[in-house]
């Protein structure tokens, strides 16, 4: 019989793991052996891996990545663990019972050596299930740019990987419902699980949001989430700037690949119609494209290492000096709203600021 995954793991030179059978013995194996990342799954008896995951976050948090299946009802509660402070996630690939973990050997290890840099605050509830780096640097911002005319039509483009899911809930509601620019994602995420997650944002957002399946017309006020194993790309038509899934591009390593993204817009729309957010991921994708951006007239946007999961994908684009600011997860949405006040309404307010002089 197949043992459920629960390992733990040291750092002490060469990974060193503790298999045991259920969320029960998981529990009591913490009093006996200090782990430094837990891997876990949803599906187990006596205990499953939920109950188990809540029980650890209260008692003793550590950093938890959870192993689901890619059902419709494994992609709920994936989202649940990690509202409830999981650090990440691996899909089994054949389902529930899979017997082919091997198969997700190479990405389970980068998830668990990423995870082992993190520290996890004791749950508390949503607002504090946010997983901070061990260490952090400043948080810097460049100076105010001038807002942009949000009579012309531009496109937000949002890349993000590991801890994305809860730092984009932290995000994006707070946009408000008349922000002018549609804004996309590209989350790296299994195609089971992007509409899932986007249904799930849409109960929390006071603006639209929709996974792309098909080719769709973008509109501004709109949330648009890249489906999940496949590329999102742009096109001009005489209805407007369409967005559509293209099949996962072989020269790139994750998907919806972030860089495909945001080159494929530099060639749909001018630069300067482009804003490039950069959030919490492992790795770099996107990071020379939101550069390139930069460089060319676009914005863009880092994700600070204070509120990241991850510090990867914002950290290069940081290291790339292609960040015209680097701001942490709660002030995003802010400055993504004062780049694109109305130009009228900034006029009026500073007239009536001279006018009271």
């Amino acid at each position: 019989m197949r043992r459920h995954l629960v390992q733990l793991f040291e750092k002490d030179g060469d990974i060193k793991t503790s298999a045991v059978r259920n969320g029960v013995e998981a529990l009591r194996a913490l009093d006996e052996f200090d782990p430094d990342v837990i891997t876990l799954d949803i599906n187990m008896p006596e205990m499953d891996g939920l109950t188990c995951l809540s029980r650890i976050m209260v008692q003793r948090p550590k950093p938890v990545v959870m192993v689901s299946s890619l059902t419709e009802q494994g992609a709920e509660a994936t989202f649940e663990a990690l509202q409830l402070g999981a650090v990440d996630f691996v899909h089994k690939p054949d389902g529930t019972m899979s017997r082919d973990i091997l198969r997700i050997e190479r990405e389970l290890l980068l998830k668990v050596r990423s995870a082992a840099t993190t520290t996890v605050r004791r749950s508390r509830g949503l607002a504090n299930r946010m997983v901070e780096r061990r260490s952090s640097r400043p948080t810097r911002v460049e100076p105010a740019l001038p807002p942009l005319p949000r009579d012309k039509l531009g496109i937000v483009l949002v890349g993000v990987s590991t801890g994305g899911p809860g730092t984009l809930e932290e995000i994006l509601p707070l946009l408000p419902a008349g922000f002018p620019w549609p804004v996309v994602i590209a989350q790296h995420m299994p195609a089971s699980f992007t509409g899932v997650f986007a249904r799930r944002l849409a109960t929390l957002c006071q603006v639209p949001v929709t996974e792309v399946t098909r080719q769709t017309v973008l509109e501004g006020s709109n949330v648009y989430i890249a489906r999940g194993d496949a590329d999102i790309v742009f096109t001009k038509t005489v209805l407007g700037m369409m967005a559509l899934p293209a099949p996962a591009s072989a020269n790139h390593l994750w998907h919806p690949s972030v860089t495909r993204m945001v080159e494929s817009a530099m060639n749909a729309l001018p630069p300067d119609r482009l804003i490039g957010v950069l959030l919490t991921g492992m790795g770099d994708d996107g990071a020379k494209a939101m550069t390139t951006l930069r460089t060319r007239g676009g914005r863009t946007i880092a994700q600070d290492e204070a509120t990241s999961v991850v510090f990867g994908m914002p950290g290069e684009l940081v290291r790339l000096r292609g960040a015209d600011a680097v701001l942490p997860s709660s002030a995003i949405s802010n400055h993504l709203t004062s780049w694109l006040a109305p130009v009228a309404a900034m006029r009026t307010t500073a007239e009536a600021r001279h006018g009271s002089r």
